[in-house]
């Protein structure tokens, strides 16, 4: 019989948050490709079968037509400007890569874990500096910093999990010879 919390166990809890973490910010990351697209998508469901969304959150609909807007005139006019949110993507396939190595020795790498963990606090700073500078609205930037709210906690249950691992898996003292 297996024990659920032995070094095996650990291992494979661990590894499956990374799983559903990496996962989130791969998916996270490849939406910042297809903007315009996705922007005309959204702003024409809330035109047609999400129009009682667009009726009950009359200021959500309004802001995704002006940043739809926004975007399609960026699109035609300096396609160059949206190069950016391609790095924004990049960024995220990444820093996703970088977590095959807890993947692969949670212990050794927790460092990632801690590094994704300091992102996640840094997108709150982020959003309320950078939000009112560029014209977002506050419940826009609430929106932003929970990703970062949200992302902490696998983070959090992952850096757990492996320093449980690591004091499950610490080599045996070696008492001191006496003589």
């Amino acid at each position: 019989m297996s024990d659920s919390n032995g070094p095996g166990a650990l291992l494979t809890r661990i590894r499956v948050w990374l799983i559903v973490f990496v996962v989130c910010l791969v998916l996270s990351g490849i939406t910042a490709f297809p903007l315009v697209t996705e922007l005309r998508l959204l702003d024409s469901a809330l035109d047609g079968w999400a129009a009682p969304t667009a009726d009950l959150l009359p200021g959500l609909a309004e802001w995704i037509d002006r940043v739809r807007g926004g975007l399609e005139t960026t699109d035609e006019q300096a396609p160059y400007v949206l190069y950016g949110t391609d790095w924004l993507a990049f960024a995220h396939l990444v820093i996703a890569v970088a977590f095959y190595g807890v993947h692969r020795d949670p212990v050794r790498n927790i460092w990632v874990v801690e590094f994704g963990m300091i992102a996640c606090v840094g997108i709150i700073p982020l959003a309320l500096i950078c939000g009112p500078l560029r014209g977002i609205p506050f419940w826009w930037s609430v929106i932003d910093m929970s990703f970062g709210v949200i992302g902490i906690l696998p983070l959090l249950h992952v850096r757990r999990l492996i320093k449980r691992l690591e004091a499950a898996t610490a080599p045996e003292p070696v008492p001191a010879s006496v003589g």
